[in-house]
């Protein structure tokens, strides 16, 4: 049975990832660490039999856990992952994998080199609507497809009103990583990557925006180009007066249109199918997706370091980071066009 440890116990923690790994029983959770003694007192009330632990390493030397999975706020998943991969566990770590392009390359190698496999939580991935999508267009019902867009409106970030147990107040710091390029841009980067055939991106412009005095945008609009002259557009906002997570994609035979669990297909011809899904609510942890993701997660681990599964999980975080850094130099470019290395 593999035994498995979280560090960093917030609201994602506690809401997605604790529901998603109670849907293992083949996996037994045994410690948990986060420097917060009412996080950590708050986990110990949800969870028998595990012992909690305020320093990463002592838990790491202590349990020696065959997996960790690693919730913190951004700016720490560097150093947590380098730990964990150093003391021969496997890594789960909540997106962004990392914030620099070169730190995650060298963390990737480093995974490689101690035979460890090493994912990012991409759990758009096993949202049932973009399940849908994935297998329409694998199944050649949109024809090539020519352009995606993806939206997400929210009013604010999420947890940024609760308390010091259940709020994540990191969305809107800088220096943890914050800002809605990170928080929602990696999402919608990964996902249109794989919604792509699993294209890499090619090159992207953008534009973003942050309230007067803040150092965290809330407001990002990217133009992403992909081989084959197909693109990719992008709107993120924290400011809108509605909740909306909606997406269009066409090809040369039909248009998919998403809005929330609502999926319509549109062909050539104006025949339209409904191809709606049942879904959860719309809130910001998605406990059911992560399940998934777990499940994805667990069979990494049974194909091994530099499996199939890691290597597109990597791929696909090596573009997000690569595609944040490039939307931060077009806008200090007056949102010119900038090329991803390859």
């Amino acid at each position: 049975m593999p035994r498995g440890a979280l560090s960093g116990f917030g609201a994602v923690a506690a809401e997605a990832h604790l529901t998603g790994w109670r849907t293992r029983p083949e996996v037994a959770l045994v410690a948990i660490h986060d420097p917060s003694s009412e996080r950590r007192q708050h986990a110990l009330k949800l969870l028998k039999n595990v012992r909690a632990y305020d320093d990463l390493d002592l838990m790491l030397e202590g349990e020696g856990p065959d997996f960790i999975d690693i919730a913190s706020p951004p700016a720490f998943h560097a150093g947590a992952v380098r730990k964990a991969l150093a003391a021969g566990v496997h890594v789960l770590v909540e997106k962004p994998l990392c914030l620099d392009p070169g730190e995650l390359a060298g963390l990737a190698d480093f995974a490689e080199q101690n035979g460890r496999v090493l994912m990012c939580v991409h759990n758009w991935k096993h949202a049932p609507a973009y399940r849908v999508a994935r297998r329409l267009i694998s199944a050649g019902r949109l024809g090539e497809i020519r352009h995606l867009a993806l939206v997400r409106l929210r009013s604010g970030p999420a947890g940024a009103g609760g308390s010091s147990v259940n709020g994540e107040r990191w969305r809107t710091d800088s220096r943890s990583g914050g800002g809605i390029l990170i928080d929602h841009g990696w999402h919608t980067f990964y996902l249109a990557q794989w919604l792509m055939g699993g294209a890499a991106p090619l090159a992207v412009s953008a534009w973003i925006d942050a309230p007067a005095g803040s150092a965290t945008e809330d407001l990002a609009d990217l133009r992403i180009e992909f081989p084959g002259r197909r693109l990719a557009t992008i709107h993120l906002s924290w400011r809108a007066s509605v909740r909306r997570t909606s997406a269009s994609i066409y090809g040369d035979r039909a248009i998919l249109e998403i809005e929330g669990d609502r999926v319509f297909l549109t062909e050539r011809s104006g025949n339209i199918e409904d191809h709606s899904v049942a879904d959860q609510a719309d809130d910001s942890y998605h406990a059911a997706w992560f399940a998934g993701m777990a499940a994805e997660f667990l069979a990494a681990l049974g194909q091994g370091a530099g499996g199939a599964i890691a290597r597109q999980n990597l791929a696909e975080a090596h573009a997000a980071a690569g595609l944040i850094d490039a939307a931060r130099r077009s806008v200090a470019s007056a949102g010119a066009l900038v090329r991803l290395p390859h």
